[in-house]
């Protein structure tokens, strides 16, 4: 039995191309598609935000010169858009229903987004992806996922990683890095671990959204993680135990 009733998923643009690639993979999609589709059957609402990297990196291109960061996030958030509706494409090849809602104009791609509209699909039953970041250039999707779960009153925000967890280093970089099962917000804070920015880690500690950070690509482990089972790193208000 599931122990949330709705959620929020982040997913970086990454999760959506073959590692190393560009674009969107069929295969990865596909995969993104299997994992999410037990927890929709189970009931469970389940609104979506991804990235865009898999199609632009604007920060890059900021830092190199070519572009001001308003133009650069814009472009960013147009990616985001790209992924929401090949994703949604995909959910309902397997019968899902899925409405992609976006932050900036769209017309004729997918709808804008509407707090009490993507409600409305979420008490629906179907999955809600939340594409085009907050709607305005210097913020994250970390913030933007953050804010989209505040604003749509989800129990818990889920991040999906390449890896198990927050770890004290680069657990790719440096083999014996350190887990962590559970972090108050207040400790992500004063550690700067870089799971996620701090605007975003903030807004959660702010509307009490615990966060769960896991790994997407190990087979299993969003539902069980919706399940309530121990899965990756708890991020809450509560004291970690000793």
């Amino acid at each position: 039995m599931p122990l949330y009733r709705r959620v929020l998923v982040k997913l970086s643009g990454e999760a959506l191309c073959a590692p190393g690639g560009f674009g969107v993979d069929t295969q990865a999609v596909q995969g993104i598609v299997k994992e999410l589709e037990p927890v929709v059957h189970s009931g469970v609402q389940v609104a979506l935000v991804l990235g865009g990297g898999n199609f632009f990196r604007g920060k890059d291109l900021h830092k190199e010169g070519l572009l001001d960061r308003a133009t650069a996030d814009g472009m960013g958030m147009l990616a985001t858009v790209m992924n929401g509706l090949a994703l949604q494409k995909a959910l309902e090849n397997q019968g899902i229903e899925a409405r992609v809602l976006s932050a900036i104009a769209t017309v004729g791609l997918c709808e804008p987004y509407i707090r009490r509209r993507a409600i409305h699909h979420l008490e629906k039953g179907r999955l809600v992806i939340l594409s085009g970041g907050t709607g305005s250039p210097f913020f994250t999707t970390d913030t933007g996922a953050a804010l989209r779960a505040s604003e749509i009153q989800a129990e818990v925000l889920f991040k999906a990683t390449k890896v198990d967890g927050v770890f004290d280093s680069d657990p790719i970089r440096n083999p014996s890095a350190k887990k962590f099962d559970r972090l108050t917000y207040g400790e992500v804070l004063a550690r700067q671990l870089g799971v996620m920015d701090l605007a975003a880690v903030s807004l959660c500690m702010e509307s009490k959204i615990p966060v769960i950070v896991f790994r997407m690509s190990q087979p299993g482990n969003l539902a069980a993680a919706v399940a309530g089972k121990t899965v990756g790193t708890i991020i809450s208000a509560e004291d970690p135990p000793a």
